[in-house]
């Protein structure tokens, strides 16, 4: 499977009494269709699987599956502390035709890199799909490390990794040594330059409420191998990175930032709490100046 533009992971809306908002979930993923993304992961943590019950997990995989039936491709998310639950993901996202699997660390465990390996390995053999790997120690303790790449590199399924360690020595790595491993951004304020070392997709969260934005960086890096547009709209996006990347309340602000731009989002689950004010006012103002800038920036003729 070719991994190409920009592939959502789809918030799970909730009811303020905490249950799964089906008719949200549905007009955000049309949403998103309409608005041009090339694909849509369900069950990553912007998706706050952690948060949900296997059966919850099992039951929402399989309503995208059926809301977006072929438009796009589905991701899946497998990530959980236990194989079986992870394993039990993989074989429902078979079962319902997904594109693709997600398959990170499993968290709290640090294992090895052999025995990341191997997990991911059973992971695989139980449904047989492409597979994204999800690189993220700052969540999971451990890094996707060469002997990991090289063990699970020995079935074609692990064709992508989703980068998000914040080590751009891992982008270097990732893009010298392991070229047949697709590259996809995973840290957005290092977007430029991923795209730059070869990156083909980027995996934001972002794009929940700013899907526009950011297919105007993915299409003028990626497309029009224009970087110096692609420097001045990573420019502009720079503060809203900030705020994802290091603000600490990375969910709330995805959340509030698709109730801003008119869908409805709900709160999340515990242990999180909505933004307060302060930050509301201040997502709001970066994401305006965001919006008129890059528009204008779009709107501009280029060579």
């Amino acid at each position: 499977m070719k991994f190409d533009g920009i592939y959502t992971p789809v918030i799970t809306p909730y009811h303020e009494d905490g249950s799964i908002d089906r008719d949200s979930f549905v007009a955000i993923i049309e949403h998103l269709i309409a608005s041009g993304v090339h694909g849509l992961i369900n069950g990553g943590s912007t998706g706050e699987y952690y948060a949900q019950s296997m059966q919850e997990r099992q039951d929402m995989a399989a309503f995208a599956k059926q809301v977006i039936g072929d438009r796009v491709p589905l991701i899946v998310g497998t990530v959980a502390i236990r194989q079986e639950d992870s394993i039990a993901m993989a074989e429902t996202a078979a079962n319902i035709g997904a594109d693709a699997l997600l398959i990170g660390t499993p968290p709290y465990a640090v294992p090895t890199e052999r025995e990341n390996a191997l997990n991911a390995l059973a992971i695989d053999r139980a449904a047989d799909l492409p597979i994204m790997l999800y690189n993220y120690p700052g969540r999971m303790g451990v890094e996707m490390g060469q002997e990991f790449l090289d063990r699970v590199g020995r079935s074609r399924n692990f064709c992508a990794i989703k980068e998000s360690s914040g080590d751009i020595n891992r982008v270097h790595l990732l893009a010298r040594d392991y070229p047949h491993i697709q590259m996809s951004c995973g840290m957005d304020d290092q977007a430029l330059e991923f795209f730059a070392w070869g990156a083909q997709s980027w995996v934001c969260a972002g794009s929940n409420f700013l899907p526009k934005e950011h297919i105007a960086l993915w299409r003028a890096c990626r497309v029009e191998g224009n970087f110096e547009k692609g420097r001045r709209i990573m420019s502009a996006m720079m503060p809203l990175m900030r705020v994802l990347e290091q603000g600490g309340k990375f969910i709330q602000s995805v959340k509030y930032g698709c109730e801003m731009t008119g869908h409805y989002a709900g709160p999340p689950r515990p242990p999180l709490k909505g933004l307060n004010k302060d930050d509301k006012r201040q997502l709001d103002q970066v994401v305006r100046v965001l919006q008129r800038t890059i528009a204008d920036i779009e709107a501009e003729a280029y060579p």
